[in-house]
């Protein structure tokens, strides 16, 4: 009877535990997001309204595929912001005689990016972003440079703080401008993949999870299924933050609910020895639900290791039990 007390307060502990750090986990998610959405909203919403105005303005929209999106078309693009802006600040007279293909105004499209040129010698980027065919949100970028023959910087954008744009702009803007924009489109679409997957499984399966906590980018994921005869627990953890699978991810299986069920069962199994009862509280790795997670998405993953997971707890503890 002394190891059952022992387990029933180990486990009384461990729930005190989780129950505080998911309070934490909660409370801190609060935070960021009231940190960051009054004046993210402000942004949002003037750098909104000047894209609009760019595109209602346009003299043509180009549709770029494939090679047509090159470090010669940005060149071009930078180019022609830099005309733009020496041309108004010309007398108006002057301002009339400088080549009529700079003073068109043309926004070029590429994939779910929307590429405008705006006042002041600035190139904006409107990223698209989806989920499972459908639109999800709009961000913003918008790029400067004091010359045409200077490095760009970011002025200003609508990406979320925990995103390293100010890291991709160090490694990428100075010397590959196009590789910078293509990136932080990378970034912000596996973001939202990311974080969609856990609103999905959330909204189909919150009755059979217990607990679910994630890092801010969704690169790190953690959550239980409690709804069993065993508790499920899965890590994952992903490789990069344009990552869209997991790459780290442990599936494990721990055998509390059934060990809970009678205590004359563990009183049973102590006089088998300490051996045998501590072996029915080993977790067990679900290695099909690892593969599963590996090459699914998420909720796609999740459908299968529900669905298999009775025949798998049960060939487990059959296994334990013949040894």
């Amino acid at each position: 009877m002394g190891e059952v007390n022992f387990i029933q307060e180990e486990d009384i502990r461990l729930e005190t535990t989780r129950a505080r750090f998911s309070n934490v986990i909660r409370r801190h998610g609060e935070l960021a997001e009231r940190l960051s959405r009054d004046s993210d909203k402000m942004i949002f919403e003037r750098l909104q309204k000047e894209f609009e105005v760019a595109r209602a303005s346009q003299t043509q929209e180009i549709f770029l595929d494939g090679d047509q999106w090159n470090d010669g078309l940005l060149a071009t693009i930078r180019e022609r912001v830099h005309m733009e802006a020496d041309r108004k600040a010309m007398p108006g007279e002057t301002s009339m005689l400088v080549d009529a293909h700079f003073q068109g105004k043309t926004t070029y499209k590429v994939g779910s990016k929307v590429i405008c040129c705006l006042e002041g010698a600035r190139i904006g980027i409107q990223y698209e972003t989806s989920f499972a065919g459908e639109p999800c949100e709009l961000y913003h970028c918008v790029l400067e440079s004091k010359s045409f023959l200077e490095k760009m910087t970011v002025l200003e954008h609508t990406i979320p703080f925990f995103l390293p744009i100010r890291e991709a702009e160090n490694d990428f803007l100075s010397s590959n401008a196009m590789k910078f924009i293509d990136h932080v489109g990378e970034l912000l679409q596996a973001y939202v993949d990311r974080r969609e997957q856990v609103r999905l499984i959330k909204e189909l399966y919150g009755n059979q999870i217990g607990e679910l906590y994630h890092s801010l980018p969704y690169h790190m994921i953690e959550f239980v299924l409690d709804d069993f005869d065993c508790k499920v627990t899965v890590s994952l953890r992903y490789a990069d933050l344009v990552s869209v699978l997991p790459t780290r991810i442990r599936a494990l299986a721990w055998p509390m609910h059934q060990s809970k069920r009678t205590s004359s069962n563990l009183v049973t199994m102590n006089r088998k020895g300490n051996g045998a009862a501590g072996s029915q509280h080993i977790p067990a790795r679900l290695a099909y639900a690892e593969d599963a997670l590996r090459s699914m998405s998420l909720p796609e993953a999740y459908a299968e290791i529900v669905l298999n997971l009775p025949q798998a707890l049960q060939q487990i503890f059959q296994n334990r039990s013949s040894t």
